[in-house]
C-alpha cells in the first residue's frame, strides 16, 4: 500500500527546476494544489523567506519565472501587483510564490528566486 500511496504522489507532482541566487539549478517536485512558496519551503529553499506565510502582504516570495512560461500561469491580481511594485527587482516575468497555486501546466517550469530586497 505504501508504495502505491508514494506513486499516486509523484503522479499529484510537477516537477520544476529553481535557480538559486548563486546561480545553481536544483529541481523541485511540487504537489499539485499547494503553493509555489509552499513547495519551495517545504524543499528546504531557505533563500525564500516569505516572512508573511504565504497571505500576499510581503512580497518575500518573490521569483522570477521564465517570461516565455507566463501564459501557463493564472493572472497576476492586483493585489500581487502593487507589492510587486514596491521591488527594485521587478522583471517581466515577476510574480509571488504564495500567488501560485501548483497545477499540471507548470510541469517543466523554470523558475529563479529573486534577489532580496
Amino acid at each position: 500500500m505504501a508504495n502505491s500511496q508514494s506513486s499516486r504522489r509523484v503522479a499529484a507532482a510537477v516537477e520544476m527546476v529553481v535557480t538559486l541566487r548563486d546561480g545553481s539549478e536544483r529541481p523541485v517536485q511540487a504537489p499539485v494544489g499547494f503553493s509555489l512558496m509552499e513547495a519551495l519551503r517545504d524543499n528546504g529553499f531557505d533563500e525564500l523567506l516569505a516572512l508573511c506565510g504565504g497571505c500576499c502582504s510581503c512580497g518575500t516570495c518573490h521569483v522570477h519565472v521564465d517570461p516565455a512560461a507566463m501564459d501557463r500561469l493564472p493572472p497576476m491580481s492586483e493585489e500581487e501587483d502593487t507589492l510587486l511594485d514596491g521591488s527594485d527587482h521587478r522583471v517581466e516575468g515577476s510574480r509571488l510564490s504564495c500567488q501560485l497555486v501548483c497545477m499540471p501546466a507548470m510541469m517543466g517550469l523554470r523558475i529563479r528566486i529573486a534577489p532580496e530586497d
